[in-house]
């Protein structure tokens, strides 16, 4: 009889321990669930579309000041503009910041390695995830357009193949202008070891994707670095497998590659096909709202 207490008393012990457990287990897992949906839930509802936008080779995050100047004055807009540095150690530098009520911010991502060649666009494809990650994290939203110049829309590329997996966050619109899918190669059926694994993955696009890739020429041929044929190769990349693929040809005195995004024909496009979603309106339809004095 006494032995049956015992062990009755030893049940009933054990029968606590394993509901307390059950209880300190389950008190986190409640607490990061409510942060998830909450998370979540504000995601879903954030009225913010930012334009993220990575500059080319040897350019830092300041590299499109120019341009931003001249949408905001040309469109009579007042896009606020952040720009992140993204260090070799993984950290991150901010200059600027995201005005409250801004919902089409510009969001420049520039790096501190910024030299050309495909290992280093791999890593620079790395540090954008870094980056893309903490802006997510700390604004919320469920849809963004990209940019790109030159080597920018290449490491869009990689990134979009390797990294973006992302259910909660669509990428509308992409355009690129001037990005060398080949490298320097004229003959398209000369591909590089890179252009060859952006095909081979090319089923890790996001198959809603618009995509406007725009080529300048000098002489038919380049835009004075390069070649239109490696322009060109970004088809047999994202054909058939997003929403939709354009390739544009701009000429004129500012199509040189440098100088493109000076070229007025270079920014009507993009302020038709990122900033007002493939409609052309007129200048004063659908501006951000205007900085408070």
């Amino acid at each position: 009889m006494r032995r049956s207490n015992i062990h009755s008393k030893k049940g009933f012990r054990a029968l606590i321990f394993l509901f307390i457990a059950l209880i300190l287990l389950g008190i986190p897992s409640y607490f990061w669930t409510k942060k998830s949906v909450s998370t979540l839930a504000g995601r879903y509802n954030s009225p913010l579309s930012p334009i993220i936008m990575i500059p080319g080779s040897s350019a830092s995050a300041n590299r499109f000041d120019g341009m931003i100047s001249k949408i905001n004055k040309k469109y009579d807009e007042h896009h606020s503009v952040l720009e992140l540095t993204v260090h070799k150690n993984d950290t991150i530098t901010y200059k600027g910041s995201i005005r409250n009520g801004d919902t089409r911010p510009f969001i420049v991502v520039g790096f501190e390695n910024n030299d050309d060649g495909y290992e280093n666009i791999k890593k620079q494809a790395y540090w954008f995830n870094i980056a893309f990650e903490a802006l997510k994290k700390r604004y919320k939203f469920n849809n963004f357009d990209a940019f790109g110049h030159s080597n920018g829309g290449l490491i869009w590329t990689y990134y979009l193949e390797n990294y973006f997996d992302d259910d909660t966050i669509d990428i509308n619109r992409m355009l690129t202008v001037g990005t060398p899918y080949n490298f320097e190669e004229v003959d398209n059926s000369k591909r590089t070891e890179m252009l060859n694994d952006f095909v081979k993955k090319r089923d890790k696009l996001p198959a809603g994707l618009s995509y406007y890739s725009v080529a300048g020429t000098k002489g038919y041929t380049d835009d004075g670095i390069v070649p239109i044929g490696s322009v060109d190769s970004g088809k047999y990349i994202f054909e058939s497998v997003i929403k939709h693929y354009t390739l544009i040809t701009v000429t004129g005195d500012t199509a040189q590659h440098s100088d493109m995004l000076d070229n007025q024909q270079v920014i009507s496009l993009f302020h038709q096909y990122i900033i007002n979603d493939g409609v052309n309106p007129p200048n004063n339809a659908n501006k951000p709202g205007k900085a408070k004095n």
